[in-house]
């Protein structure tokens, strides 16, 4: 007897159109069947191959047996239809994640904010995902199932996907071997269609995975999370920048390789009284001089659960001007979701879950 565990059977939602080829061809199959099944797969959000009717029988069953489904479920969405909604999915191992859909009525875009990891491991004082610490990594089928999952349904209504963020639950470059999974799968036009630079992938500033994505040249968005000036600051905020501080960063955000016409997003969540002062923002535009960048300022979405309070207006737009007559470019982005806790931060499946038994 193999003291090894069983291989765990394929799971079609991870497959590439190479890999599915590859699978076919080995088991007597057409190699050319492989896009119509990768077609069901990411494009009409299938798992079942006996719903896949232009497969041949025999190749049904075969994929039947041969495969599993991922075990993704959709548990419920909250939210006002035509807004900002979070959805609750439910895994494999019944842990819980979330991912958020959040709608530009004016622009008439639709994004979508998926999660990488069950928790997190960053411990940012400001936000609720780390609450119940890191569970465990996403694997590629529970990332990318997160969006054929809620396109599916979308596309039923007539309403497309135009953005993606990983911004929901957890450290992307923590898991960049399955989000790096997830980037390869994205844009084949076969199946889900969305081009790379309609990706971004937040990080909280793990150097060597900012350094490890531009090596693979995928041009897809970079967002980081910086939230203060000043290192003292940063690391009472983000424990991270006691191992990579302020200058090591963006030293690295320097180097970072960028196609023409990029930027790097760099996310400032404002916090009363504790990274919101008129220096503060001259600090900034100081840290940044000669970096290809926008600035998203973000007002914090309060909870009862952590000790920090959103700015005053005035504030906000003191800093806003402050940066934008230093020629920078600024966003302001007024948080959507919160009151069903969707907005940034708010995101804590695997903590609350049980409130909602």
């Amino acid at each position: 007897m193999s003291l090894n565990p069983p291989t765990a059977r394929p799971i079609l939602r991870a497959l590439s159109v190479e890999a599915l080829t590859t699978m076919l061809a080995e088991a007597g199959f057409e190699p050319y069947r492989a896009k119509q099944l990768f077609h069901w797969v990411f494009a009409r959000g299938e798992e079942d191959p006996r719903a896949m009717s232009n497969l041949p029988k025999a190749l049904q069953a075969w994929l039947a047996e041969q495969c599993e489904p991922s075990g993704l479920a959709l548990v419920r969405a909250e939210g006002p239809e035509g807004g900002t909604r979070k959805v609750l999915f439910r895994l494999r191992d019944g842990r819980h994640v979330e991912s958020v859909i959040m709608r530009d009525e004016g622009a008439g875009r639709t994004s979508l904010c998926l999660s990488s990891q069950v928790g997190c491991a960053m411990g940012c004082t400001f936000c609720l995902t780390g609450f119940g610490g890191f569970q465990r990594n996403l694997t590629p089928d529970e990332i990318i199932g997160q969006a054929i999952e809620i396109r599916r349904r979308l596309l039923a209504e007539g309403e497309a996907i135009h953005h993606l963020v990983f911004m929901g639950m957890g450290e992307p470059i923590h898991n960049l071997d399955h989000v790096l999974a997830t980037l390869r799968l994205f844009p084949d036009p076969v199946g889900f269609g969305l081009s790379r630079r309609r990706i971004t992938v937040s990080t909280a500033g793990v150097v060597p995975g900012i350094e490890r994505l531009g090596r693979e040249k995928l041009d897809v968005g970079l967002a980081v999370s910086l939230n203060a000036t000043t290192d003292e600051t940063r690391t009472a905020l983000m424990p991270i920048n006691k191992k990579w501080p302020l200058a090591v960063l963006l030293e690295a955000l320097r180097q970072y390789p960028l196609e023409p016409r990029r930027r790097i997003t760099l996310e400032y969540v404002l916090l009363h009284g504790v990274n919101d002062t008129a220096e503060d923002a001259r600090r900034l535009v100081r840290l940044l001089r000669g970096l290809r960048c926008k600035v998203n300022l973000i007002m914090f979405n309060p909870s009862p659960h952590l000790p920090f309070e959103p700015v005053a207006e005035p504030v906000l737009d003191l800093f806003a001007r402050t940066l934008a007559q230093a020629d920078l470019t600024v966003t302001v982005r007024w948080s959507k979701g919160r009151e069903v806790e969707a907005a940034c931060g708010q995101l804590a499946a695997h903590y609350f879950e049980a409130t909602h038994a």
